[in-house]
């Protein structure tokens, strides 16, 4: 869903979020990943972008900013108290664009190394076509459907978390999950923010865009990472290629 060529592109810039902290993988954003810090992977998405006129990469690790930096991308220094487990991804973000005057920002996150073709494009172009507050990518909930979950108490007694009545997975209504793939949103919803809402910045008029599942791969454990390693490495998944309008990044 590129724009024509003869299109103006849209003011929109990305930031990459890209923290030194993690429990489940610590360091991540900086592993070499089929060669590469995870970080560049997420790079090569925002340069593949027909729709993005900056991009910058918000992170507190030295070594994510020195890959960064050797990509050609502008890095933003972000402070401790926006680096926390505690800290919000829209905190952040909004740290990163303070001084960013587009419409329209791109929230990207570092460790994220697989997305499909154009899903950046496809969710800022939704985001315009639509005139949504924003606009996030999700994905089939699969076998974990919330209708088949179920809770245990002290003595392991189960109870359904959905009461339903459902028993064929043919049946289930279909119920989509945040893949991590990109989030879109205006700059006006991003900076409003309310106490008690933590997903307040995503505006009143939220929208979604599909991808099939595994399209995405959100690396936040081991697997994960060997997963991806997998897919980059046996080739299943090429490099993307670089957009030519942003070739002096």
């Amino acid at each position: 869903m590129n724009p024509p060529a003869s299109d103006p592109r849209p003011n929109a810039t990305a930031v990459i979020l890209a923290r030194a902290g993690s429990k489940g993988l610590p360091g991540k954003n900086a592993m070499l990943l089929a060669g590469r810090p995870l970080v560049c992977h997420t790079i090569d998405h925002a340069r593949a972008a027909r729709s993005l006129t900056r991009v910058v990469v918000s992170t507190d690790c030295i070594r994510v900013r020195t890959a960064a930096a050797d990509e050609g991308v502008e890095v933003i220094d972000r402070p401790a108290d926006l680096a926390s487990d505690t800290a919000t991804v829209d905190a952040a973000a909004r740290h990163a664009l303070a001084d960013d005057t587009s419409p329209i920002a791109v929230m990207l996150y570092a460790n994220v190394p697989i997305r499909p073709a154009g899903l950046i494009d496809r969710a800022v172009h939704t985001l315009i076509e639509t005139g949504a507050d924003s606009v996030q990518s999700y994905a089939p909930v699969g076998k974990y459907h919330p209708y088949w979950e179920v809770t245990l108490d002290g003595a392991g007694r189960v109870s359904p978390f959905v009461p339903n009545t459902v028993y064929r997975r043919q049946d289930l209504p279909p119920v989509y999950v945040p893949d991590g793939g990109v989030i879109a949103v205006r700059r006006a919803s991003l900076y409003n923010v309310v106490v008690g809402e933590p997903h307040a910045f995503l505006g009143r008029d939220r929208r979604g865009i599909l991808n099939r599942s595994g399209e995405v791969i959100d690396i936040d454990a081991r697997l994960d990472f060997l997963l991806a390693q997998l897919l980059l490495t046996d080739g299943v998944v090429a490099r993307p290629a670089a957009a030519s309008a942003h070739a002096d990044w």
